[in-house]
């Protein structure tokens, strides 16, 4: 135990021995143990662990996240506590222990999950359920023996969440309680449902079948377990893939650290008040996340320059979102994002790159994650300006809607940060100093107070810029320096890259010529399809 505080050594020896008190029933000689029953669950409880242990690490098996808990409900339901604890005891430490201290880890594991069971075995006897599944020749009553099931697992969930509570709070110092209330929730409906397995396999073993019929049971259980194992460890490998390339942005382009996790949040809150589905979200969230991934192939003395952008560095600088879908293109999980990574910088107008798409041609993907783009761009604090307030932001996309922005992006933005709002802590990553929360206002005058300041603080921008020139493009921050200071003067703000640096000379002094949109896959960066 060298290295586990004190406090969380003393919660495993005392979990310990209270498993070793319950088991100590089963060894009288008068003890009522059906020692072949007990004898084949721990060894399927046994196997199930070792064939978790011996796969390779994010292979199926379903032992990483625990016990085959199918199997040591259904020796809870035929078994008394002291057998069912002793069950459990004997399969669980051979299963695969992810970290250090692996001993401490399975003799944890070992005494919940023994605790646990006793417990379960403990309510169902006492709810009626071990007479419902007959003996001495009366058939098993599989309705009578649901809903002590039920009480049996809910027991379960609660003595494991509340036994992790205790290892956390002394390993961690993390409230009980708060432990207990988001662990609970995560573990109650999959209690449940092994519980409903265990108990068939229990009827089954009851029945004139016998124990044959109850593994037929736990072998689709114990498969649907591994699948829904090995989907879980996909989706913590594409995690790890989506933060190994945010990662490999921030290192290089320090500049703008934390913008992409900031972007994929707001886009989050736009695809929720817009209605989608949980999977496009998701999708969304990576495209917000994942938007600035070309920055990787765009040379780092161009990202990091002091001063403005030439013509020819701003086209480089344009070539990011190429790189980026080139980047992502064979990653399959991230299907609609690959459309916003390439076109997130394209404008409703036409106006925009790299293809110059307008209107509804414009992936919706690309559209959501525009305004996101924006938005945290103009609310960031930067080291050479102080960042926005979010009603001015707000202001600024909806001067921009219909000519830059998707004006139903706009407004979903809008409302979501009237019901949510967006905290100091959601845009401070890259801040010199914190930056005072934003709070939505419920009342209708508080709104009207914040339209008013939004539009003072547009025409006092408007006042220091001065008007529009003839020909000067309509976006966000018109003018080169207006709101990201001399190393962006592409952008729509700090990370947006709208090269409007020709509003005022280079670059911008003839039209966009007429762009060939292609479906071929992207070898390289290439300038004759760009504007």
């Amino acid at each position: 135990m060298t290295g586990t505080p004190t406090a969380a050594r003393a919660c495993v020896l005392a979990a310990v021995l209270c498993a070793i008190w319950c088991t100590l029933p089963a060894y009288a000689p008068d003890a009522p143990v059906p020692w072949g029953t007990a004898a084949l669950l721990a060894a399927v409880g046994l196997a199930c662990e070792a064939a978790g242990r011996r796969s390779p690490s994010g292979g199926p098996g379903p032992a990483a996240a625990g016990a085959f808990l199918p199997v040591l409900l259904t020796a809870a339901f035929l078994l008394p506590p002291a057998a069912a604890a002793l069950v459990a005891a004997i399969g669980s430490p051979a299963g695969r222990v992810e970290r250090p201290p692996y001993a401490v880890r399975r003799m944890w594991r070992a005494a919940r999950l023994a605790l646990g069971c006793a417990a379960a075995s403990w309510t169902y006897a006492a709810s009626g359920g071990s007479a419902a599944l007959g003996g001495g020749g009366a058939a098993p009553d599989l309705t009578r023996a649901l809903l002590p099931a039920c009480a049996a697992a809910v027991v379960l969930s609660l003595v494991l969440t509340a036994l992790d509570g205790l290892i956390l709070a002394a390993a961690e110092g993390r409230p009980v309680h708060r432990s207990v209330y988001e662990l609970l929730p995560l573990a109650l409906g999959p209690h449940l449902v092994h519980a409903l397995a265990g108990l068939m396999a229990a009827v089954l073993w009851r029945s004139p079948y016998g124990p044959l019929s109850g593994f037929l049971v736990l072998l689709p259980m114990y498969l649907s377990c591994c699948v829904f194992a090995r989907y879980h460890r996909e989706q913590a490998a594409h995690r790890a893939t989506i933060r190994a390339l945010v990662h490999a942005v921030d290192i290089k382009d320090t500049y703008t650290r934390g913008h992409s996790e900031r972007v994929g949040r707001a886009s989050v809150l736009i695809a929720r008040e817009l209605g989608m589905d949980e999977r496009r979200v998701e999708g969304l969230r990576f495209a917000g996340i994942l938007h600035d991934v070309g920055k990787l192939g765009v040379p780092t003395r161009v990202l990091r320059k002091d001063g403005p952008l030439t013509h020819e560095e701003r086209r480089i600088m344009e070539l990011h979102p190429e790189y980026g879908h080139e980047i992502v293109r064979g990653i399959g999980f991230l299907d609609e994002a690959r459309d916003a990574i390439l076109h997130h910088h394209e404008r409703l107008d036409g106006s925009g790159y790299p293809y110059g798409l307008s209107g509804s041609r414009i992936p919706e993907f690309a559209r959501v994650v525009a305004v996101a783009d924006a938005f945290d761009a103009m609310t960031s604090t930067r080291s050479y300006r102080r960042a926005r307030p979010v009603p001015a932001a707000l202001a600024e996309l909806k001067r921009c809607a219909g000519s830059q922005f998707d004006p139903r992006m706009v407004g979903a933005l809008d409302r979501a940060l009237d019901r949510h709002g967006w905290s100091g802590a959601d845009t401070a990553v890259t801040a010199d100093e914190p930056c005072a929360p934003y709070e939505p206002g419920a009342p209708q005058a508080a709104r009207e107070r914040r339209e008013s300041d939004a539009a003072s603080a547009v025409s006092a921008t408007s006042a220091v810029r001065g008007p529009r020139q003839s020909g000067e493009p309509r976006g966000v921050a018109a003018s080169p320096h207006d709101f990201h200071g001399p190393r962006e003067p592409y952008g729509v703000a700090a990370g947006a890259h709208e090269p409007h640096g020709a509003a005022s000379g280079a670059g911008r002094d003839a039209p966009p010529g007429p762009r060939a949109q292609s479906d071929a896959p992207l070898s390289g960066p290439s300038r004759d399809r760009r504007r």
